[in-house]
């Protein structure tokens, strides 16, 4: 398929209208967010929720565990679980902004569109990442671009953008790692079940964690849950933990302005010096020096 048009000019000249600014922008469109940085970032901790990711203008890149995976123009970044990671833009200007078009999936869309349509679903494990880039064709394009369109007539979103969003997500789908997101949907899939391992590692990270139960409560074998899991989000459950308690106490500190040791404590930390070791491992700093650093921007605006 070949477009009659430039749809990467057509969307950013769409995305500037409706992220005005520099951040992150919530559309009309509810599973819509359109992301826009003029100016290369310093490194950002924070989850990805699954979804489909755009890449318009700029480039990215991004660390999951010990993986680095870099993603610019014409690539989409495809998220299939939550998962902890550090990201930054790596190329944008004001005259040539970063911008990125991130559509949310789940499960219960996948399985909708596979009960209405007669797509092969993996007859063996689907192994791998649980983020991976891929380049976007014609046809996925063409839908994004329509489905942009949609903002400046917002009398059509509610009957145009469910079936526009479905069309994205069945070209997700029937590309080269669609199976990635059918396997996470499917029930008793290897996907599946660390799915759910990390969803109570989510609801729960404050609490003590044993790997034994944990694995036992997704009906795997630990030996096998360890190597899914690491497969999937190129973390061991311990490491996955520690991320999410980490991001979370730096939240506290710099949203609810706890001091690091009643941070540390809410999520599940029992040693204040283990708390400030790790702390410094994943941010470079104390909490105490990270958090200043952070806050002086703002404080000093």
């Amino acid at each position: 398929m070949t477009l009659p048009f430039n749809p990467y000019q057509e969307i950013a000249s769409i995305a500037a209208r409706h992220a005005d600014g520099e951040g992150e922008f919530r559309t009309a469109i509810e599973s819509l967010g359109i992301s826009r940085r003029h100016t290369p970032s310093a490194p950002c901790h924070g989850s990805y929720r699954p979804c489909i990711a755009l890449v318009v203008q700029g480039a990215k890149s991004l660390r999951l565990g010990t993986d680095v995976i870099n993603y610019g123009a014409g690539d989409y970044l495809l998220t299939s679980l939550f998962l902890p990671v550090t990201w930054r833009v790596v190329e944008a200007s004001p005259e040539v902004p970063h911008f990125c078009l991130t559509l949310a999936v789940n499960s219960e869309k996948v399985l909708d569109l596979l009960s209405r349509t007669d797509l092969p679903r993996p007859t063996v494990p689907v192994g791998g990442r649980g983020i991976v880039v891929n380049i976007a064709t014609a046809e996925l394009l063409d839908a994004a671009v329509r489905l942009l369109r949609l903002l400046d007539s917002p009398k059509d979103i509610a009957a145009m953008a469910p079936l526009i969003e479905q069309e994205i997500l069945y070209r997700v789908l029937t590309g080269p790692d669609g199976g990635r997101l059918i396997n996470i949907a499917v029930a008793d899939s290897h996907g599946n079940r660390i799915a759910r391992a990390i969803a109570w590692l989510r609801q729960n990270f404050a609490r003590p964690l044993r790997i034994e139960d944990l694995a036992e409560q997704v009906s795997m074998s630990v030996s096998s849950f360890h190597h899914h899991f690491k497969s999937i989000t190129a973390m061991t459950p311990v490491q996955y933990q520690k991320q999410l308690r980490l991001h979370e106490a730096r939240r506290l500190m710099l949203i609810e302005r706890l001091d690091a040791g009643t941070a540390g404590h809410r999520v599940g930390y029992q040693s204040p010096s283990q708390f400030s070791r790790e702390y410094s491992r994943v941010y470079g700093l104390s909490p105490l020096r990270d958090v200043e650093a952070a806050r002086e921007p703002v404080d000093g605006a």
